[in-house]
């Protein structure tokens, strides 16, 4: 029997992470299907914004305001949406954040504020839909990884870390989730042109407009299967290079990121930069090129 795949007139969507980047366009083209959508994020004015550009579509978008780090606001929020709003019957958790992290400049907060928002924030939110879901026989589940979780790209040691551990936790929970009638995917993209990637420091292979990847979502949404990645371009090439040794792999990612070229970073650390006041939606990033020369020159990174 085949896994269920939910549909606008069955119930609810549910997605985390909708005022920016893939999260809002995706919540957007939701609406434009007829879906009744409940986003939740805890930015209010993107949410507002978000709310009123849907406004005459074939759906609607609802807000619900929460942080994904708080386990029990996520598990109220899916009794509000239930309450007010209908059946969750599809739930995508994309929230997520990106802290460079450098092997010169470790940070333990880069770590634990990343795994708070990428991996704990999907369970705060995966573990009561799917308890809801369970109760009645059937529902849909997306998590939305990323390609770094094939490798360790440079300043991704917190960011892939996480997405590989939500890749390995789909793999494992697929072989209950199909029994009860669940239906659960992986989304991994390739680098997309959100305020996310703008923290990147290298550069990003085939790098696609946001609307791009939002249609591809909703396509592996509509009729995909467990694992969707694009652009294909980029990542079946990725998925050949991990049958090679990783001293390869390490190689080529240095030569098409031209990460072997750029200084490093001395005396500088990300507490000495502010990342507790860092917000996940910042653009934009240290000249390391700059950086690097201060710190040959004896002098202190510019405030």
């Amino acid at each position: 029997m085949a896994i269920y795949r939910a549909g606008p007139s069955d119930g609810v969507a549910w997605l985390t992470g909708g005022s920016t980047g893939i999260g809002r366009a995706l919540a957007l083209d939701l609406a434009r299907e007829g879906w009744t959508v409940a986003v939740t994020t805890r930015e209010q004015d993107r949410l507002d914004d978000l709310v009123d550009e849907a406004s005459g579509v074939a759906g609607k978008i609802l807000p619900f305001y929460c942080d994904v780090t708080d386990e029990a606001g996520m598990a109220r929020t899916v009794e509000a949406i239930e309450a007010n709003a209908g059946k969750v019957v599809l739930a995508i958790f994309n929230a997520g954040t990106y802290f460079p992290v450098h092997g010169e400049a470790l940070s333990l907060s880069a770590f634990r504020k990343t795994y708070d928002v990428n991996l704990f924030g999907a369970l705060h939110g995966m573990i009561p839909a799917v308890e809801a879901m369970r109760k009645r026989g059937r529902g849909q589940i997306v998590l939305v990884g990323s390609v770094t979780a094939y490798f360790g790209w440079p300043s991704t040691g917190a960011y892939g870390a996480t997405k590989a551990a939500l890749n390995l936790m789909a793999d494992s929970l697929r072989f209950d989730f199909d029994k009860m009638n669940i239906r659960l995917q992986i989304i991994n993209p390739g680098f997309v042109d959100t305020p996310l990637a703008a923290k990147n420091s290298f550069v990003m292979p085939a790098l696609m407009p946001v609307e791009q990847a939002s249609a591809r979502m909703m396509k592996a949404i509509q009729s995909g299967g467990f694992e969707t990645t694009f652009p294909r371009r980029l990542t079946w090439g990725l998925k050949l290079l991990r049958l090679l040794p990783r001293d390869v792999v390490h190689h080529f990612l240095s030569y098409v990121t031209r990460w072997k070229g750029r200084p490093l970073m001395p005396g500088r650390s990300w507490e000495d930069d502010g990342l507790e006041n860092l917000r996940p939606h910042m653009r934009e990033l240290p000249d390391h090129g700059k950086l690097a020369k201060r710190a040959r020159r004896g002098k202190k990174p510019a405030r």
